[in-house]
């Protein structure tokens, strides 16, 4: 049980690496997933483009929001932007760098599926064989439009009777695959320049801005995990006192049973320590609207003046 609780503590006092893990964790999933998938084109001039395209974009789209999901950041920034003002401001470069290190580590998944299917090519090649011009490749000449765009539609289908010994049909599947890999590479070396420009030019720009933002983007999310974790500790302790309460009147029952309940003596005055004085639902209310509407200033001088 020390070891299960060790590890909590570890997730939870190093968040950003654990979410880190998570997102290359996903991009590893979209790799697999990818590889394991049967792309079967069904090779009609009016299901091609739907079909290679939604291939494309709607895993990523899943992915993407898997990676919101999963990041307890994204629950956060949107809570402090959508809370009241109350004593506490809020500071909209805070907001900022937590939305756009949220969506930089939901954007890693999504963006690995893109690359890989480029530079596969299956996609590509299924979508938009049908909107080829038959004049760039031999072997359509002889033949009417309807009979053209079914050899068109019929490309990716390397199998079928049709086309199997066409070929036009290798020279439209590599002309295709050709682009989609080069699509693909460029994209990743757009990424790439993109990360080591921001990697080498962060430098350049105000330190002190980005510290403040990430340290206070951190406070955030650890202030949040404190909270819940008091608030816990109070539900236990108030539900405690509660069912004592409730069990008042069966206390010479139950000692006749030999049982022994707890809440006397300094036991009892421990837990009403702990409750902090809160010992009723309408408190416990008005303390969770307080916490939510008018949050404390970020001044810890006047508890160490009392």
């Amino acid at each position: 049980m020390d070891r299960f609780r060790m590890i909590f503590q570890y997730f939870q006092s190093n968040s950003e690496s654990v979410m880190n893990g998570i997102c290359g964790l996903l991009a590893l999933v979209s790799v697999k997933m990818y590889t394991s998938f049967d792309f079967s084109c069904p090779c009609l001039p009016q299901y091609n483009m739907a079909y290679g395209l939604g291939i494309m974009f709607v895993p990523p789209v899943i992915l993407f929001l898997c990676g919101l999901i999963l990041n307890r950041q994204s629950l956060v920034m949107l809570e402090e932007w959508r809370r009241p003002q109350g004593r506490r401001k809020k500071d909209l470069a805070v907001i900022r760098y937590m939305f756009s290190s949220i969506m930089q580590r939901a954007m890693v998944a999504p963006v690995v599926w893109i690359v890989v299917t480029l530079l596969d090519g299956k996609c590509l090649i299924c979508a938009f064989s049908g909107s080829m011009d038959p004049e760039k490749f031999v072997g359509f000449a002889n033949l009417s439009t309807a009979q053209v765009q079914e050899l068109l539609a019929k490309v990716p289908c390397r199998d079928d009777e049709l086309v199997r010994n066409n070929t036009s049909r290798k020279a439209v599947s590599r002309y295709l695959r050709c682009w989609s890999q080069a699509l693909g590479w460029s994209i990743l070396l757009i990424l790439i320049i993109a990360a080591f420009l921001a990697r080498w030019l962060r430098p350049c720009f105000n330190q002190a801005t980005l510290l403040q933002a990430r340290h206070w983007s951190n406070y955030i999310d650890i202030e949040q995990k404190i909270f819940e974790e008091t608030c816990c500790e109070h539900s236990r302790l108030f539900a405690h006192k509660c069912i004592l309460h409730f069990f008042e009147s069966m206390r010479q029952e139950i000692k006749l049973h030999s049982f022994s309940l707890p809440g006397q003596g300094e036991g009892a005055e421990e837990e009403e320590d702990l409750l902090r004085g809160i010992t009723d639902q309408d408190q416990v209310n008005k303390l969770l609207k307080t916490w939510y509407c008018d949050k404390p200033p970020l001044d810890v001088s006047q508890a160490h003046q009392r």
